[in-house]
């Protein structure tokens, strides 16, 4: 077994080597390794990754955000044989110490995902309304998963090999809620072990403020419930237009039954058939997204055979130590978007 630590930086020479002296090199019954995303680094992020011993990196010419680094780690690492992927972040914010405890359930095969509990409500820097939000949002994911996670925007997490096989992060913005929501529908089991995070280094490089990362993130729930249950949203759609077109028809019939004339409440009659025209549009598209589910599932297995075929590959043909180091040297020497 083979398990690759992944440590997306974007200006991390400050932190990164806590962050490197603190992950375990070695855990009982598997084979580790390192893996650095340079996120477009301005500083010596790489310089001091390597003198800290790191062999793998996948390097960006710009800063593409965390979402596309995470995805590009994961296929370097697939590539590479891993058969366990860990994320932890650069800026020591994760007790990197407590790996070996957040890939024991994968190992003993209890579970395909491992996600930490930083118990937010202990974190001394989140403000009131941080841990409010933290709880809001992780019960919103949960919803739309089916799952029942304490922190679900925790980044420090353990993937199984055929967990990152199944999942497809289409997001630009940040794969932890997506990823859990798509986990959730196609029942990998996702377990959570409670963690204390180290103190605060500083602030947050994924979003500029609070409001921002709430918009952001609703808009990656919102388009991943209506990925994987899009007939529960027009339905509900249809029902309300449906009931709003309902009530002012009924209103006008019983008034012209009982007055004999409908003069005066014509209002409510195209009220009512404009909301019947809604009913029936959010019906049409209600049968066009489930339509449209079915094909993409039908590509999503598709897709997972040939990952599948395409990481069996390169488990036959994984490059020797010699060929990491060169294709480590030429990637320090020009820098290139490994995607």
């Amino acid at each position: 077994m083979k398990v690759f630590i992944q440590i997306p930086c974007l200006n991390e020479e400050t932190t990164l080597p806590a962050v490197l002296r603190s992950v375990p090199r070695t855990i009982e019954g598997v084979e580790t390794e390192i893996l650095v995303i340079d996120d477009g680094s301005t500083d010596r992020t790489v310089e001091v990754a390597r003198a800290h011993g790191v062999r793998h990196f996948v390097r960006h010419t710009r800063n593409m955000g965390l979402a596309r680094s995470f995805r590009d780690g994961v296929h370097y690492a697939l590539t590479h044989g891993a058969d366990i992927v860990v994320n932890t972040d650069g800026d020591n914010q994760y007790p990197q110490e407590r790996i070996p405890d957040l890939v024991a359930p994968i190992l003993a095969g209890e579970a395909d995902i491992v996600i930490a509990d930083r118990q937010t409500a202990t974190i001394a820097e989140f403000s009131a309304f941080k841990k409010l939000m933290q709880r809001v949002g992780s019960a919103v994911v949960n919803g739309a998963a089916d799952t029942d996670l304490p922190d679900a925007a925790s980044g420090f997490r353990a993937y199984s090999r055929s967990a990152l096989i199944r999942l497809n992060v289409v997001t630009e913005f940040s794969y932890c809620m997506e990823t859990i929501i798509q986990a959730g529908h196609k029942r990998l089991k996702i377990a959570s072990i409670p963690v204390t995070t180290n103190a605060k280094t500083r602030e947050s490089r994924l979003f500029t403020s609070i409001t921002q990362h709430m918009s952001r993130s609703a808009a990656a729930i919102i388009r991943s419930y209506l990925m994987f249950k899009p007939q529960a949203v027009f339905a509900t759609l249809t029902a309300l237009f449906g009931t709003l077109a309902l009530v002012p028809m009924v209103r006008f019939l019983v008034l012209w039954a009982v007055e004999g004339n409908g003069d005066g409440n014509v209002q409510s009659l195209i009220f009512g058939a404009i909301m019947a025209v809604a009913a029936l549009l959010s019906l049409a598209l209600g049968v066009l997204s489930e339509l449209q589910r079915t094909n993409r599932i039908l590509l999503e297995e598709q897709l997972e055979r040939i990952k599948e075929m395409q990481y069996r590959g390169a488990l036959r043909v994984t490059p020797s130590w010699e060929s990491w180091s060169t294709e480590v040297a030429r990637a320090t020497e020009q820098p290139t978007d490994r995607a």
